[in-house]
């Protein structure tokens, strides 16, 4: 197995790995689309060189629906078209147990901060500050659900040979969520507490860590469980190359692993 070919299944198996940020439909009425735990498989699809995190996750999962046999796919990334202008994309319409299904795929990365907004979503945010999970949560209700009744979206429809009524709409939302360090009070009515992968703490509290070794992964490979046997940088080539990103204000997600062993995801922010 190459090195890229390596990567890729790990990818593949973080993605298997991380849970749905919520069960059934607790969150804004969305209702999560629920896949049976299953052996992880070796992935075997196309993966394009560059291709950014949240296309692969939707490569990722459309391996995922092709190894289950209650499953079939009808159409995936279809955009709809207004003549030339497109009006929006369906990650995927599929049927299981003959169910038609119009389903929305999320991936993201949030941190915990108490600051934004009063009620418990308001507080995650994205790493840089730029998004947050009430704004993706509203752009699916608001916008990607709603695409499936769209005028625009009929065509496709009829080929399919389904009616908008009789498809329901599921998404399916995972979610790494980071906390602030040594911080515990915080509040998972709704969320699912599983998703904590780990901690965020501030560039200039990180002297506290300077016995620790350190890794940087790559934005892909953010999907990723911590690989123990990886080129660890001892404390001070750490900063040096942190200190990079903290000036272009970029948050990275980076690995960490203690002088027992132990070792931790955690973000390093700016802000």
């Amino acid at each position: 197995m190459n090195l890229n070919t390596k990567e890729i299944q790990l990818q593949y198996e973080g993605f298997l790995k991380t849970p749905q940020l919520w069960i059934n439909n607790a969150v804004f009425g969305l209702e999560q689309f629920i896949l049976q735990k299953e052996n992880i498989t070796q992935f075997n699809g196309n993966i394009v060189k560059n291709q950014r995190l949240g296309k692969r996750v939707e490569r990722f999962l459309s391996h995922q629906l092709r190894q289950n046999t209650s499953i079939k796919i009808l159409t995936e990334n279809t955009q709809i078209q207004n003549n030339k202008t497109t009006v929006g994309e369906l990650d995927c319409i599929l049927k299981q147990n003959n169910t038609p299904v119009h389903l929305e795929v999320i991936y993201k990365f949030y941190l915990y901060d108490a600051s934004v907004g009063k009620t418990t979503l308001d507080h995650w945010i994205g790493p840089n500050r730029k998004d947050s999970l009430v704004e993706k949560l509203r752009k699916l209700k608001d916008k990607q659900l709603p695409l499936l009744y769209n005028p625009f979206t009929k065509p496709l429809l009829k080929k399919l040979k389904l009616s908008p009524e009789n498809i329901q709409q599921k998404v399916l939302f995972k979610a790494q969520l980071f906390i602030p360090y040594q911080t515990t009070k915080i509040n998972f009515e709704l969320l699912n507490k599983n998703c904590v992968k780990g901690f965020y703490i501030h560039f200039n509290e990180l002297q506290q860590f300077n016995t620790c070794k350190f890794y940087i992964p790559t934005k892909i490979n953010w999907l990723q469980e911590i690989e123990t046997q990886t080129k660890w940088l001892p404390f001070e080539v750490f900063l040096q190359k942190l200190t990079v990103f903290i000036q272009q204000k970029t948050a990275p997600l980076c690995w960490l692993k203690k002088s027992n062993g132990e070792t931790e995801k955690f973000f390093v922010v700016w802000w």
